[in-house]
């Protein structure tokens, strides 16, 4: 793909504002020219890595953050002030985008409202929100072509406050083994946080509420195998805090996780990072950062460069279901 081509051949130019005492940047990605504001503000504390440092990280990822994100509409995680600040999250495209950025527009059903959202198809979409502030990309998981229609089942394996990351690492092998019983190819990556997502691509033939469904009826499976380590029980207050919750909701409308390759809002800028199943057992989240996944990414390259070829249909997951709901199990409503 041209995106991480024109990421990397990104040239850089000092340009006085009339509204900052510091120097802007004018960045050339690709065909387009992204000015950056303020690039020597601090974002991240631990390393003192600066608002430029992050749009050079998501350049050094180009091709995989755009694949993570193209098409879909994205919610955004801004921080004005580097992430020790105020987090604003936003739906809508900021106000200010140039005539080449894309959106989609999606619908609010409980407050009747739209909202014309980020839609990414280049890397210099992805620049320019970072030049707005943008530390974080949370896409939905349909695309633009029908977004009540989802393409992206997502498995987030969510420890509770007291469970250990080799609890983590356990659920997601009970995962992979019934992903692999299904017929499902799964592609792990780190949360950025202390957990494990698994994304897998479905066809887009079903609503969000039967995708919900579908994931309920998987986390109760990976529950049945691994009891004393997994729950599904909806209510967080009701949860055993030394357990892992599979969260199926996080296949619920308008609901959004990080994507691969989202940086996230905390001091050491964690990555949201792509790995094999074979790294389960030794991976420490907390070395995936922007300092790190450069270098990595430029030795293994996205390893859900994959995932689009790789297509599950539903079907066998939504019996199990119907199962389930015989058998006198409910569906919880959505939060």
């Amino acid at each position: 793909m041209a995106e991480s081509t024109a990421g990397s051949k990104a040239k850089s130019t000092a340009k006085k504002t009339a509204k900052s005492k510091s120097p802007s940047i004018e960045l050339e990605v690709g065909e387009r020219t992204v000015r950056i504001s303020n690039p020597d503000r601090v974002y991240f504390p631990a390393r003192g890595e600066t608002k430029l440092d992050l749009v050079k990280y998501y350049l050094s990822v180009g091709d995989g953050i755009v694949r993570a994100l193209r098409e879909r509409p994205c919610m955004l995680h801004r921080f004005p002030d580097g992430v020790a600040g105020e987090k604003v999250h936003q739906k809508r495209l900021p106000h200010g985008a140039p005539a080449w950025m894309e959106t989609v527009r999606v619908h609010f059903p409980r407050y009747n409202r739209t909202a014309d959202e980020l839609c990414v198809t280049e890397v210099a979409h992805v620049a320019w929100a970072v030049q707005m502030s943008t530390v974080e990309f949370h896409p939905w998981n349909s695309r633009r072509s029908d977004t009540e229609k989802p393409d992206e089942w997502r498995i987030d394996l969510d420890p509770m406050p007291d469970c250990p990351f080799d609890r983590v690492r356990r659920v997601a092998h009970v995962a992979h083994e019934v992903l692999d019983e299904l017929g499902a190819v799964g592609y792990p990556k780190t949360s950025g946080g202390s957990g494990i997502h698994i994304y897998v691509r479905i066809k887009p033939d079903h609503g969000f509420a039967d995708v919900r469904r579908a994931a309920l009826a998987f986390a109760r499976e990976v529950e049945r195998r691994a009891p004393d380590d997994v729950t599904t029980t909806w209510w967080r207050k009701d949860r055993d805090p030394a357990k892992l919750f599979v969260d199926f909701n996080q296949n619920a409308r308008d609901h959004t996780i990080a994507a691969a390759y989202s940086v996230r809002g905390n001091p050491e800028g964690t990555v949201s990072t792509p790995i094999r199943w074979d790294e389960i057992d030794d991976v420490d989240p907390r070395e995936f950062t922007i300092a790190t996944v450069p270098a990595r990414f430029a030795e293994l390259g996205d390893l859900h460069a994959g995932i689009d070829d790789d297509v599950y249909t539903l079907d066998t997951l939504l019996e199990w279901a119907e199962r389930d709901e015989r058998e006198g199990a409910e569906v919880p409503p959505e939060d």
